[in-house]
């Protein structure tokens, strides 16, 4: 009788082991939830620029940041409705914007920020 008691004693020790294992498992799975921390502009990219006469005379002489310029710009060209009718990603110029569009009479909208850089300072 004393073996089956020395049996019984190893299959409990045996049973008790591994449940505990999966409890410190489970424990150290489980993590406190991190808390999303709002998106903070970019500095650089948020910094008031003072646009050139041109530039001036559609978005304002204050400086602003480089998109609110773009912002207003757009805001001009829908209004004027500038837009290009067969093609929406092309912009036509008119008297104000052709100085910033480099004399050219139709810009494409991706073409548009690299020339407005150019009056950005």
């Amino acid at each position: 009788m004393a073996k089956k008691t020395a049996k019984k004693k190893a299959a409990k020790k045996a049973a008790k082991k591994p449940a505990a294992k999966k409890a410190v498992k489970k424990a150290a799975k489980k993590k406190p939830a991190k808390k999303k921390s709002a998106r903070k502009p970019n500095a650089a990219f948020m910094k008031a620029l003072t646009p050139s006469a041109d530039l001036a005379a559609v978005v304002g002489a204050k400086p602003l940041p480089r998109t609110e310029v773009v912002k207003k710009l757009w805001a001009y060209i829908k209004a004027n409705k500038l837009q290009d009718a067969k093609n929406r990603r092309n912009v036509n110029a008119d008297a104000k914007l052709k100085p910033i569009f480099g004399g050219k009479a139709q810009v494409s909208m991706f073409d548009m920020a690299k020339l407005i850089s150019k009056h950005l300072k």
